[in-house]
């Protein structure tokens, strides 16, 4: 249905809105990161436009509630009911300019990349003699061709006229092509000398410069493009096209014969992939793909929805996937998930975040993407494959990837998004020990994998473990597990040298100030924060009457945190301020909101429907939406949008969760078209005067740690929460010990056309051949209670020796399950 045009803006942010003659927000240099671009990738149109001087043409994380199933819930526990609820800050601060002032934004939106008709005289000129990558590529015939065959009957005076015009012509494009010729090889000559670690990061192997007109496998040339912008044709590795968008400068890069290349670049204002990002001085603005790899109900509830009322229903991917492997008639575990995978994120959505101004994506990644152990329902294996290609794509489009490890062995939340409804298991309660000791383990694997200069420049950031709940686990032993983790990627990637991830640590949902100083000196770490208002009390308050929230609360918090801690990221946050939408909360939870379901004790705000039927919003209720956006990007600085898509009902046909939806709110109008347009919405308060420490981004002083480190975080901890005995001692847990064979991460294969295998570096899994450590596996003496058990009263002592048995190498056996319960 169509709209009317947005009007006016009530309130305007303390920034001029954009000029239809220039980009006052595009603040690169002229040459915008142009030393790093491959051969034949168009000029950045702000050097062409200088040099003719002719400026005027241009949830839970969040779905699910605490120890309990969909018809038991306890009004009590409502604090920790969900991940998002648990990140709301109580505190002020900050003084952020009132919202209230006229002449809003606006709808010019400026376009980075200019049209083909926007092209000067002699810019139109030289694209006739090189390859148009904004075109298809039967564009590239010569514009000669007429002329030559006309020579064939002319008449003898004009064909000597014309002879003499060509032998000068010739000489002419003779010098041409040589100082062409040239100033291409020394500037990519130069270029790989200045970068030699960016090349050794593409993985080519030595192999040769892509040709941007494209190259077969067998090296002779073809009429296949591997590079465009916007408007060029994108060919698909199933043989379909799309028409690339991007009105922001940037351009994909994919050559079949030499797949890690890291020449793409997602926006103008954005370093391309061979190039160094400077966190703390460019902005993170990413998108978390939500409910791929990782399922959850209100994301994919299609999914969910035929089990939903069944007397066993699917509230989480452990009894989704329990549901699935007993209905075979729907295609099985395997099938159904590999269809899953294979179509609600695809390669256009990578082409289509680069084109909405994005330049990061938040990956959540479960550990049964490396393996599932006995008793544990979920498909093994099968999420690496796709986080695989989610790499080529990322690669293909520029776009660097945040690898979230959302779901630990055992639950480190107990959300339904952790993988399974119930119970913390990760230090806590008498398997806790055990199950970080395992997590660890999977940290390491992940850490080998994208430490190798192939996926380095891709996966710049991993986020060891999502949404942990610090209130049970406990700061300390949350500061001593993050220690172990710290160590363990360091060992895979190295200290100081910039080529391994940068080590991001969710807060535990503790107030950013208590992580100031955290592990001083450590280098290349961030923290998380997930600053959700959607499950905190319930108002029937307009978003024009709650923007103080992100512009007057959160940029004091993430400007203090940038300042004491470092990198500060906010790797969750949405549009929604109520807990409206299908399953929000989980399965048959009802919402807060309406006072329904597991929430009848809080009042009746009112109907949902509003808030939920999008096809009905006017201009003006998306206004107010796209307003709330800016001023949460503004406020937040560095920053994922949770999340990049919500799937379809199979009831309704449609989205039921449209405030958490980024495609949704671009394609109907209520997300920003450029997110740069958030910049300076909550000035002066949202203005971090970085850069970050040398030490901060791998530079000077990095990895200079205190030598009393191990005795400051002991691991393993002296004690457990809820260990389940009337001591908490950990000595008295069940641990593994790491004596175990390595899962190594498989690498991706590449095919070219006629099948062949291309010959390109894609390691070997383990980028740091010192570290011999086995994994860790059971312990003969030890007796083993469920990983996903929860607290109980276990008999006592579940192992005997103590911290002794942690220091032998008992031969290992088969950890005894319980019988999984009846599907």
């Amino acid at each position: 249905m169509s709209y009317d045009p947005l009007p006016a803006r009530s309130f305007a942010p303390s920034r001029p809105r954009p000029s239809t003659s220039s980009s006052p927000a595009e603040m690169e240099p002229l040459d915008s990161h142009f030393d790093a671009s491959p051969p034949g990738t168009p000029r950045n149109p702000f050097m062409g436009r200088a040099l003719v001087d002719d400026p005027a043409a241009s949830r839970p994380s969040f779905s699910g509630s605490n120890n309990s199933g969909p018809s038991s819930h306890a009004a009590t526990a409502d604090e920790y009911q969900s991940s998002l609820r648990a990140l709301n800050f109580n505190g002020g601060g900050g003084g952020g300019v009132a919202l209230n002032e006229p002449g809003f934004y606006g709808l010019n939106y400026y376009r980075d990349y200019p049209a083909s008709g926007d092209l000067n005289a002699s810019e139109q000129t030289l694209g006739s003699a090189v390859p148009k990558l904004h075109n298809s590529p039967g564009s590239n015939a010569s514009p000669y061709l007429s002329e030559k065959r006309a020579a064939g009957y002319a008449s003898p005076r004009t064909r000597s006229r014309r002879r003499a015009i060509l032998i000068v012509g010739g000489i002419a494009l003779a010098i041409v092509i040589i100082v062409v010729t040239c100033a291409v090889y020394f500037s990519v000559k130069s270029h790989r000398d200045a970068d030699a670690s960016s090349d050794l990061a593409s993985g080519s192997s030595g192999s040769s410069s892509a040709s941007p007109t494209g190259a077969s496998a067998s090296g002779s040339t073809s009429n296949a493009i591997v590079t465009g912008g916007d408007g060029s044709t994108v060919t698909m590795a199933d043989g379909t096209t799309f028409t690339y968008t991007n009105t922001f400068g940037g351009y994909w890069y994919y050559d079949p014969s030499d797949p890690l290349k890291n020449w793409a670049r997602a926006q103008s204002y954005t370093p391309a992939l061979n190039e160094t990002f400077q966190y703390g001085t460019e902005s993170i603005r990413g998108v978390n793909l939500g409910g791929w790899l990782v399922t959850e109900p209100f994301i994919s509830p299609s999914l969910f929805e035929p089990y939903a009322n069944t007397s066993f229903p699917a509230v989480d991917e452990w009894t989704l996937s329990e549901n699935l492997g007993n209905d075979t008639s729907a295609g099985g575990l395997a099938g159904v998930l590999t269809q899953h995978y294979e179509t609600f994120v695809t390669e256009q959505d990578f082409a289509e975040i680069a084109g909405a101004g994005l330049n990061f994506v938040r990956i959540p990644l479960p550990y049964w993407a490396i393996e599932t152990w006995e008793g544990e329902p979920f498909l093994p294996k099968v999420a690496w494959t796709y986080f695989l290609k989610a790499i080529e794509w990322a690669r293909k489009y520029g776009l660097r990837i945040n690898l979230d490890f959302h779901c630990l062995p055992g639950s480190q939340n107990g959300w339904n998004h952790s993988g399974k409804l119930g119970s913390i298991n990760v230090l806590n309660g008498p398997m806790g020990l055990a199950n970080a000791q395992r997590s660890l383990s999977y940290i390491r694997i992940i850490a080998e994998f994208i430490s190798q200069p192939e996926y380095a420049p891709v996966v710049p950031l991993f986020s060891i473990t999502n949404e942990p709940v610090g209130s049970t686990i406990g700061q300390p032993n949350l500061e001593t597990y993050y220690v172990q983790a710290y160590d363990l990627v360091r060992l895979a990637s190295g200290i100081g040298e910039g080529k391994g991830p940068y080590v991001v640590y969710h807060n535990g949902f503790f107030d950013l100030n208590l992580w100031a100083g955290f592990l001083t000196g450590a280098d290349r770490m961030g923290l998380d924060i997930h600053p959700y208002v959607c499950f905190d009390g319930q108002s029937a308050a307009p978003y024009s009457e709650r923007l103080t929230v992100p512009c007057d609360t959160w940029a004091a918090a993430q400007n203090a945190s940038m300042s004491a801690f470092g990198l500060t990221v906010a790797g969750e946050f949405s549009n929604a301020i109520n807990d409206c939408g299908l399953w929000v909360n989980g399965v048959g939870d009802g919402t807060r909101y309406e006072g329904t379901g597991s929430y009848t004790s809080y009042p009746h705000i009112g109907s949902c429907d509003p808030w939920t039927d999008w096809q009905s919003w006017n201009a003006t209720f998306k206004e107010s939406i796209e307003d709330w956006a800016l001023a949460s990007m503004s406020a937040l600085q560095n920053w994922f949008f949770w999340t990049w898509k919500i799937g379809n009902s199979s009831v309704t046909g449609t989205v039921e969760s449209p405030q958490w939806s980024y495609q949704l709110g671009l394609q109907n109008g209520w997300m920003p078209a450029d997110p740069r347009q958030a910049d300076g919405v909550c000035q002066p308060t949202a203005t971090w005067a970085g850069p970050l420490s040398a030490w901060q981004t791998g530079g000077a002083g990095a990895g200079a740690l205190p030598s009393t480190l191990s005795e400051q975080y002991p691991w393993p901890p002296a004690s457990i929460s809820n260990p389940g005995f009337s001591a908490s001692a950990a000595s008295l847990l069940p641990t593994y010990t790491p004596t175990g064979g390595v899962a190594t991460l498989a690498a991706p294969t590449f095919t070219a056309s006629g099948g062949k295998t291309v010959s390109a570096s894609v390691g070997n899994g383990w980028e740091n051949p010192s570290d011999t450590a086995g994994q860790y596996t059971a312990v003969a003496t030890c007796n083993y209670l469920f990983p996903w058990i929860g607290p109980t009263n276990p008999p006592a002592p579940l192992c005997s020796g103590g911290n002794a048995r942690r220091e032998a190498a008992p031969v290992p056996v088969p950890m005894p399950m319980p019988t999984p319960p009846p599907s």
